[in-house]
């Protein structure tokens, strides 16, 4: 082999720590060396240097980084310590604050560097600085924010415990009649549009659009002068025709307006359910905590029998009737014996027990209730914000306060997901407990 000539570069040491402590042995990463045969030479990266077309001995290769060392005096890049925090992304726009002013108040309070991701499926935050103690401060400042910031209106419940009752098509049926009839719509077919993401106010005025696509035609005589294509027509011969005139403004499109009731403060059938417990989860870790916390002990306390629950008539939660937020279902067990209201005691508990339940929660008293009406779904059109909302449930208690909604079996506690739904139409299910259906027998 002809004579090689090598140049090699001055290595860097890089430090590298995935964890808010220093290592105690410093780390090279991707080092080689690049080399020509004969005069020609290339330039060498300080952090990288390659093999190319040259066999080196490890021997060799360690002496040539000696006496290159021993040349120059090598610049040593500060110790770096690196921490990966899972926030999730949910609570990211806490710790960024406004215009990043949070996130700048922490950099240059503890001198790290807050990496936050770029990507909203992304829930990790990188923490990096040049000693552990630094990263460490910050990463206390963060937890310390989101503790916060959970416990305020501003982040929204992400999860809650549920018994589903959309598993019976009847009871669906009835509350998408209970629907049609409050606002106005005699199309059984239309009331599928109930089941998916309301669409602002887009029932008003479709009857009339289809009334008007579906009018008389028009007689028109036309006279041909000759075999081509063109054709005279004689618009002397066209009949005068009336329409009927628009419903006044007190229609029923009108009055529901006045009521401040609209589709999209009605839940949606398919997802129709007994309220158990709410919860915030807003990271991966509580999740599966979660749902590794839904207890067995469940069919002790239903004594492993079958439950029944009766929906009989409706009352309102927050507000009077004529300034009403939420409506419901009133639930009663059948039977009496209060097993529905241990068994969901001994939900609550395991999720307390595993410290998932906020403070203000773990003093709510259970009140089981089935949704039908809540003003929190409304549409809101471009950024007008409501500071209170509400609708005239009046009418509506008039016509259905004691409705007959039918018995129905609890099959199940699902751990729901919220705004996001399985191929059924129903809540996203995380975890779930099957409730007996059958009688045991001794």
């Amino acid at each position: 082999m002809d004579k090689m000539k090598r140049r090699i570069g001055t290595p860097v040491w890089k430090p590298v720590c995935t964890q808010a402590s220093s290592l105690e042995e410093p780390v090279v990463k991707d080092v080689g060396v690049e080399s020509e045969i004969g005069s020609q030479m290339q330039e060498v990266n300080e952090s990288t240097i390659e093999v190319m077309d040259a066999t080196v001995s490890p021997k060799a290769f360690e002496d040539d980084i000696e006496d290159e060392a021993s040349k120059e005096n090598p610049v040593l890049s500060a110790a770096k310590h690196s921490l990966s925090v899972e926030v999730g992304a949910s609570v990211i726009r806490f710790v960024r604050g406004k215009d990043g002013s949070t996130k700048e108040k922490i950099e240059k309070e503890t001198g790290v560097q807050i990496i936050l991701p770029s990507s909203k499926q992304e829930d990790a935050i990188i923490i990096e600085g040049t000693s552990a103690v630094s990263v460490a401060k910050a990463s206390k400042e963060i937890q310390h924010i989101i503790n916060e910031a959970v416990k305020t209106p501003s982040l929204d419940y992400s999860h809650f415990v549920s018994l589903p009752l959309a598993i019976h098509p009847e009871l669906v049926a009835k509350l998408v009649n209970f629907q049609n009839s409050i606002l106005g719509i005699s199309d059984a077919n239309a009331g599928e549009n109930l089941e998916g993401n309301s669409d602002g106010d887009g029932y008003e005025g479709d009857a009339q659009d289809e009334q008007l696509d579906e009018g008389s035609a028009v007689a028109v005589e036309r006279k041909v002068a000759n075999d081509r294509e063109s054709v005279k027509v004689d618009v002397r011969g066209i009949p005068l025709v009336s329409y009927a005139p628009k419903e006044p403004k007190d229609s029923k499109s009108s009055s529901l307006s006045d009521l401040r009731i609209e589709k999209s403060i009605f839940i949606k059938p398919k997802t129709f359910h007994l309220t158990v417990l709410m919860l915030k989860l807003w990271n991966k870790e509580r999740v599966n905590l979660a749902t590794e916390s839904i207890s067995p002990k469940v069919m002790d306390a239903l004594d492993n029998r079958p439950l029944f629950v009766r929906l009989k008539g409706l009352d309102c939660m927050r507000g009077s009737l004529d300034k009403a937020c939420v409506v419901y279902a009133r639930v009663e067990e059948i039977g009496s014996e209060n097993r529905l209201s241990r068994a969901c005691q001994v939900i609550i508990d395991a999720f307390v027990e595993a410290g998932l339940v906020l403070e203000r929660d773990i003093r709510h008293e259970l009140k089981l209730h089935a949704t039908v009406m809540n003003v929190k779904h409304r549409e809101r059109r471009g950024n007008r914000k409501v500071k209170s909302d509400f609708f005239n449930a009046c009418g509506i208690f008039k016509q259905f306060g004691s409705e007959e909604w039918g018995e129905y079996l609890i099959r199940e506690a699902h751990l729901s997901q919220r705004f996001k739904y399985d191929e059924n139409g129903y809540y996203h299910c995380c975890a779930s407990i099957p409730f007996p259906e059958n009688m045991q027998v001794d």
